[in-house]
């Protein structure tokens, strides 16, 4: 800032002559030494810092509701309101939005599942309703596709599988993780759209085996599968849509970071009290 520089070398050189230099006026420099800031001044400025600070941690992802959360549970009061003014002032805005396609194919003649689950989100434990969903990740060696199991009481990523291929073995692989990831439990409901991977000969005799409730959408449909749809917007917004991935590879690193490192282990949730997926799970 240039009055800042004048005030450090007032010492060296002609306040006049630093001012002429830099082109701003003497009587302006005097009021700005002069100026005393106000309570709420100093406090927007601590404020300012916190928020900055969220913000650039969850790399843009936060908006003012999470923002606003994160700031109160940390002891610094403030409203929702005071917090998206800030953002404005300082010109923060989260990751926009964009549309994104269905890559699930139901024109086929397989057999389906009835819709158990039939919007019920709500849980009163872990491992008693997950869903399941697959989309797709533009690279520069073609699409990567990504398949992903979800605890509804938690929200967690329980099981994912990626690959090159959309096929059966991509929802059996993320469903096995899933499985041996939460000790092998049964009766839980797995809802899912009606993709004709989860059609499949193979996907509904892993169902069989290990006793689990399958569960489908209506045809056309995706409010039935609200929270796997949620999850992939959610994905999309905050990550794959602010890169560009030049091999497979290079995606699958991103995605599994951020899935593990961080949509699990640090992002809050409205939907279970802004809290964390890990820590909904450690107090189940």
């Amino acid at each position: 800032m240039k009055y800042g520089f004048i005030k450090r070398h007032r010492q060296e050189f002609c306040i006049k002559m630093m001012c002429s230099l830099m082109k701003v006026s003497r009587s302006g420099y005097y009021d700005w030494v002069k100026f005393k800031p106000s309570k709420r001044d100093i406090a927007n400025l601590v404020l300012d810092k916190a928020i900055k600070s969220l913000f650039t941690g969850h790399k843009m992802r936060y908006g003012a509701p999470r923002i606003t959360r994160a700031l109160n549970d940390s002891g610094i009061n403030c409203s929702r309101g005071r917090v998206a003014r800030r953002m404005r002032v300082m010109g923060l805005k989260s990751v926009a939005s964009k549309k994104f396609k269905v890559t699930t194919d139901s024109q086929h003649s397989k057999p389906i599942y009835s819709n158990v689950l039939n919007r019920d989100f709500s849980t009163t434990a872990t491992n008693q309703k997950w869903c399941s969903d697959i989309s797709y990740i533009r690279t520069d060696e073609g699409w990567l596709y990504l398949a992903v199991i979800i605890d509804l009481h938690s929200r967690a990523i329980i099981g994912w599988s990626m690959n090159s291929t959309m096929n059966q073995d991509l929802v059996c692989n993320a469903l096995l993780m899933a499985l041996f990831r939460r000790g092998l439990p049964a009766a839980v409901i797995i809802h899912s759209d009606r993709g004709s991977q989860y059609c499949s000969h193979k996907y509904r005799k892993l169902l069989e085996k290990h006793k689990l409730i399958g569960s489908m959408s209506r045809r056309g449909n995706c409010w039935d599968n609200a929270i796997a749809d949620s999850f992939f917007h959610t994905l999309k917004v905050e990550l794959v849509h602010q890169c560009r991935y030049k091999t497979r590879e290079i995606a699958k690193q991103s995605i599994f970071q951020y899935m593990e490192g961080y949509y699990n282990r640090k992002r809050t949730h409205s939907a279970i009290d802004y809290k964390t997926p890990i820590e909904v799970e450690l107090a189940a």
